[in-house]
């Protein structure tokens, strides 16, 4: 076996914890999407409630993980990695359990949120013990491998969900499953919390929460990270959102032949992105995924044949993969070690972007139709590109951090002139 093929099957040397973290998230994802991308049709089917009523109860969801994203991870950096994770873990199991054995409409609103609120307080303490156990130099791939695990945790997951009856009225095994495997998962982090304690950053009690925040959202280079990634995260809605209903309106099987491009292209191209965007700095690398989301948006509109359609999810699936990932990495990056979690939990917030996007791509097409696609994606471009002046100002002010010299003598040469 030849040298280059013998580096593809070698797996990474990462620390154990990160690969606890890697497997984790795996077993999560795995468990999360047996269930809830299924909870809808149960909502409806199985209890009878009004489709208003189930929509609102799947968005209080997404409002409650937004809004308290930034505690999460601001915990995680009060309290601890570990404690703040199996904490998550146990209340989400306890969440899934909830949504097996609930009656009432207002239980379910309660356990949606509770839902939102586990997993904005579990993933940027996930993804803050990453970046600690992680040395710089290999966090690329590091969270190259947790986006990989998530990917297939999402492709395995629905499939399992089906074969246990996520989709029929009374899912009660499927949620049994999901809640034993968080439960699981907990426990396995409570073995590690003993088994590598002293290799893991030390809690930050000196730092009250209301610092923190204070600290994090005066950091400009974040902020701008931030706000462009509201309108990366608004562009990445529009395939679950505008895209389903644009093509689904009368081809809904060129929308989920689509779906498993975008999984197929994300399982193909992130390896060998993750190698080609090492040679850039990550805001560089989140300009491109920025041009990319917004090309491959604007290909949806354009093309009408399958074959045009699929290289516009390759693209879309392209700027998806860098955007997502070297985020990631550079928040790992900018972030003090001790407020780490924090920023993790506070880059959360761009998901706001999410819901306003799939709001506005809602809204053209009511007032455009449906015969309009070129138009309408091309606003919805557009809306993605607003993005890349934030990035280059993030860039330009980051670029002026590290190497101060530059910008003095900048100033010399001109005060001579």
């Amino acid at each position: 076996m030849s040298k280059s093929w013998r580096n593809i099957f070698t797996l990474p040397q990462f620390h154990p914890v990160a690969w606890g973290v890697i497997i984790g998230t795996f077993l999560a994802r795995t468990g999360f999407f047996m269930t809830l991308p299924f909870l809808g049709i149960y909502l409806g089917k199985g209890k009878g409630i009004d489709p208003a009523l189930v929509g609102a109860i799947l968005a209080a969801s997404l409002l409650a993980g937004t809004l308290s994203s930034f505690v999460g991870g601001a915990l995680s950096d009060r309290f601890g990695r570990y404690p703040v994770m199996v904490s998550a873990m146990t209340a989400w199991s306890i969440v899934l359990l909830g949504f097996a054995f609930a009656s009432d409409v207002w239980l379910f609103f309660l356990l949606s949120a509770m839902n939102g609120l586990c997993r904005s307080v579990f993933e940027p303490a996930a993804r803050a013990l990453l970046a600690d156990v992680t040395p710089a130099e290999r966090r690329s791939a590091a969270f190259n491998a947790r986006y990989f695990a998530i990917n297939v945790g999402g492709a395995i997951g629905p499939l399992v969900g089906l074969k246990l009856g996520a989709g029929s009225a009374y899912p009660l095994l499927p949620f049994v499953s999901s809640a034993a495997i968080f439960l699981i998962y907990a426990l396995v982090l409570i073995i590690f919390m003993f088994a590598f304690k002293e290799q893991v950053p030390k809690k930050s009690e000196a730092v009250p929460i209301k610092t923190m925040f204070s600290i994090v959202f005066t950091d400009r280079i974040f902020l701008y990270f931030l706000l462009g990634n509201i309108f990366v995260a608004g562009a990445y809605s529009h395939l679950d959102t505008t895209l389903s209903q644009y093509i689904g309106h009368n081809r809904i099987e060129s929308y989920s032949f689509l779906f498993v491009i975008n999984t197929l292209s994300v399982l193909v191209l992130q390896y060998p992105l993750a190698k080609l965007m090492k040679r850039y700095a990550p805001l560089t690398a989140l300009k491109a995924g920025c041009l990319l989301f917004g090309l491959g948006l604007f290909g949806f509109g354009i093309f009408d044949h399958m074959a045009g359609l699929a290289l516009a999810m390759v693209v879309f699936t392209t700027g998806e993969i860098l955007c997502f990932v070297i985020g990631d990495v550079l928040i790992g990056e900018i972030a003090p070690a001790h407020l780490r979690g924090a920023y993790y939990g506070a880059s959360g917030l761009a998901f706001i972007g999410q819901s306003a996007c799939a709001w506005i791509g809602g809204i053209l097409l009511k007032l455009l139709g449906f015969d309009q696609g070129p138009l309408l994606f091309t606003i919805l471009m557009l809306l993605a590109f607003v993005a890349l002046p934030f990035f280059h100002q993030g860039q330009q002010l980051r670029e002026r951090r590290i190497h101060p010299e530059r910008t003095t003598g900048k100033k010399i040469s001109a005060h001579k002139a």
